[in-house]
């Protein structure tokens, strides 16, 4: 019984702070909304309350694996107070190593070649590098393909937007397509707008109505007297808006693209070269859970199809980068980083065209499952 006094009593007393803690940020309060808190709750892990729950009801503990060892009230105490995990360097260096804390980002799903030391970076380049006007390589804009006859779709959204594509960052640009080395641009014919545009065709063509943003993110931050830090916030209220005016609107997708080399951006499909993908997943929303599904299931269908095309998938909470990427908006949001600053208009066109192949194919059954 005293055994039982001395494990019992402190965990119900720390369980009762997280609880309290976590009702508060549950609730939106601005004042409590730390993901330290959030994770201090992860840190209990499921097996704890099972073995709590077994000391009186012996039936529940039978769903533990035999080899499973009951939890040390010390070790669990102490990682809720410090929010460090024993055997985990990277929870003591993450705070006090600049630049680390993004190694706290969780990896879902690794591609060839991917891993901690190249997740995709957000940085905050300066605003007035990105207002510059940066010549165009003209002659890298025409592209390989030749355009095709499109056949008239099996199912439409007749006439309804239901995707709506926009660009936090649409200065996102590509080396190959400017001069000087340049990697920013607002000219549409060559940042990642381009790309949106592309992809906005290719779901057309399967049927599904889209509505483009092509707001210049750097003009409208710069207007707003802002800095590049803050066009996740700006980008929100040009969605949110988008969203009142048109109530179709039911999948947002957010074009980015990497700041990796072309060795890592790069993949060949059937002898063509294509700008390899990621998806970023917002940790800090409440579906959560089905966005990591739908981004495994893209993964699954996309990997079926085209072979190596998938880079990272990966979540991200507010202390590794936004947290939502305004994933909490809509029933099925993403963000998709397309290729890296050495990729070509031809291979981000293919890839707009398989993640338009993929994820047409994703909406259509879900379409279907609704109506059944």
């Amino acid at each position: 019984m005293k055994l039982r006094l001395s494990f019992l009593i402190p965990f119900l007393l720390v369980t009762g702070i997280l609880v309290v803690s976590s009702l508060l940020t549950s609730f939106g309060s601005k004042l409590f909304t730390s993901t330290y808190v959030s994770q201090s709750i992860k840190n209990f892990a499921p097996e704890n309350f099972i073995y709590l729950m077994g000391m009186e009801f012996s039936q529940v503990s039978d769903v533990l694996p035999a080899k499973t060892k009951p939890p040390k009230v010390s070790t669990i105490v102490f990682k809720a107070a410090t929010n460090l995990k024993p055997g985990d360097i990277r929870s003591l260096l993450g705070r006090e190593l600049p630049g680390f804390y993004a190694y706290d980002a969780e990896i879902i799903y690794a591609g060839n070649g991917a891993d901690y030391t190249n997740l995709p970076v957000e940085s905050s380049p300066p605003l007035e590098e990105l207002l510059k006007d940066n010549e165009i390589n003209e002659d890298k804009i025409i592209t390989e393909e030749t355009p095709e006859e499109t056949e008239k779709p099996d199912q439409t959204t007749n006439g309804r937007k239901v995707v709506y594509i926009y660009h936090t960052h649409s200065y996102e640009s590509f080396k190959p397509l400017l001069k000087n080395g340049a990697v920013s641009s607002n000219n549409e014919k060559v940042n990642v707008i381009a790309v949106g545009s592309k992809l906005a065709e290719e779901l057309e063509k399967r049927g599904i109505g889209v509505l483009h943003d092509k707001t210049n993110m750097a003009e409208m931050l710069n207007a707003k007297g802002l800095k590049t830090n803050a066009a996740y916030n700006v980008s929100r209220t040009i969605v949110a808006s988008a969203l009142a005016k048109n109530t179709d609107i039911t999948n947002i997708i957010d074009i980015h693209r990497d700041s990796q080399g072309r060795e890592l951006t790069t993949t060949t499909i059937n002898g063509k070269s294509y700008a390899r993908i990621s998806l970023v997943l917002g940790k800090e929303v409440q579906n959560y859970e089905k966005n990591r599904s739908f981004a495994l299931e893209f993964k699954k269908k996309m990997e079926a199809k085209y072979p190596g095309l998938i880079f990272h998938i990966f979540s991200k909470g507010f202390d590794e980068g936004n947290g939502k990427y305004n994933q909490d908006l809509a029933s099925q949001a993403m963000l998709f980083e397309i290729g890296g600053v050495d990729n070509t208009l031809d291979e981000l066109y293919r890839s707009a065209e398989a993640l338009a192949d993929v994820y047409s194919e994703i909406y259509w059954q879900a379409e279907k499952v609704m109506a059944q």
